[in-house]
């Protein structure tokens, strides 16, 4: 079977991260983009792609999603040297505004020690939180997509569209020859 362009995995215990995984999906042309669940395949699938979004929530007081922590280590033994990542992460600025996407920061930092070259960062003014793992160096973005579902679902949507808008200028997925 013939791989999409783009690999997406993600990890979620309420479905609000696998329902954005698939608001992503469907902003791609049918067939560009792999849809998995890190609880069901294995993270090693990951380098049959050269263009990856992984998205992760935050949980609790800055903690990483059950199914994440499971295959974190074997991330270590990925080479994504030749591979363009770009990360989308969920969390609620209301009730952790001090971990506000922290699992997102520590997934960028997981994943460009293991080479990968990250795309997507997003702005932060929108947002109200106190502090975030997830911020570049000069603290003006989040190092991917920040989604808060709990207290501004009504803006994912646009969130998503506008994210994969950028996203479609640095990935290949046409599917033309497939």
């Amino acid at each position: 079977m013939k791989t999409a362009p783009i690999g997406l995995f993600y990890g979620s215990s309420t479905c609000y991260t696998e329902m954005a995984s698939e608001k992503i999906q469907q902003q791609f042309p049918e067939n560009s983009v792999d849809v998995f669940n890190v609880a069901d395949t294995p993270v090693a699938k990951m380098i049959d792609y050269q263009q990856l979004i992984l998205g992760i929530p935050t949980w609790d007081y800055g903690e990483l999603q059950e199914d994440w922590e499971d295959v974190w280590d074997d991330l270590d033994n990925l080479d994504l040297s030749n591979t363009t990542i770009a990360l989308f992460g969920l969390g609620d600025q209301v009730g952790y505004p001090d971990w506000f996407l922290d699992a997102m920061g520590y997934l960028h930092n997981k994943v460009i020690v293991q080479g990968a070259k990250v795309i997507g960062y997003w702005p932060n003014q929108e947002y109200q939180f106190i502090a975030s793992q997830a911020l570049t160096e000069d603290q003006q973005y989040f190092v991917g997509l920040a989604l808060d579902d709990e207290n501004e679902f009504d803006k994912t949507g646009n969130r998503i569209t506008q994210w994969c808008d950028e996203l479609k200028k640095h990935f290949t997925y046409s599917t033309a020859d497939s």
